[in-house]
């Protein structure tokens, strides 16, 4: 609902074409960086050195093209608004599927993000990207039984597997970076605290 709310106010250029566009993953890549933010002992990489640990919060999103696929990176995604980041990442999804990425534009991060949900894969992990210390595996959204109070309802759900490099995120630190991204995309109204 806040993404279609989005979508219809968005500003239209002289030829009356929405501005912008912002999709599910838009969303789910803004949660993830701000959970990053929110959660600092996750927002690392592993070296050869020791842990680094990042100020920004570099998503990558993984971009299929024929015979492998691309992980450009969105360098901090915690300061966009949700439009730039929508035009940031088809600029990067694009430029992919077209192999016109600057190697630089497919390095560092120290996360990303692999959604099938559009292939109707249900739940699936993900496998790291190293020098990255997690990947978050994005589902299929499809409308599920929940309880709701007392009462069985239906809710659109998703599943997220987040596949972590125990090196650099162990369990408890993976599980507290899960609750709140999940506190994130299920709330949007909270990505703009």
């Amino acid at each position: 609902a806040a993404r279609a709310r989005l979508n219809a106010e968005a500003p239209r250029d002289r030829a009356g074409v929405p501005v912008y566009r912002v999709s599910l993953d838009d969303f789910i890549i803004k949660a993830l960086g701000l959970a990053l933010q929110r959660l600092p002992d996750a927002n690392v990489t592993y070296s050869d050195s020791g842990l680094l640990r990042h100020r920004r919060s570099d998503v990558g999103f993984a971009v299929a093209v024929p015979g492998g696929h691309y992980t450009p990176v969105v360098r901090g995604v915690e300061a966009m608004p949700l439009s730039r980041l929508a035009a940031e990442v088809r600029d990067l999804a694009e430029r992919a599927r077209a192999r016109k990425l600057a190697p630089a534009e497919c390095q560092g991060g120290t996360t990303a993000v692999s959604n099938l949900g559009m292939h109707g894969i249900e739940e699936f992990t993900a496998i790291i990207n190293p020098p990255q210390a997690t990947i978050l595996a994005v589902g299929a959204a499809s409308r599920r039984p929940a309880v709701v109070g007392d009462s069985l309802a239906v809710r659109t759900q998703m599943t997220c597997t987040l596949s972590c490099d125990h090196r650099a995120v162990d369990g408890a630190v993976a599980a507290e970076l899960l609750g709140t991204f999940r506190a994130l995309i299920e709330d949007p109204t909270l990505m703009l605290a």
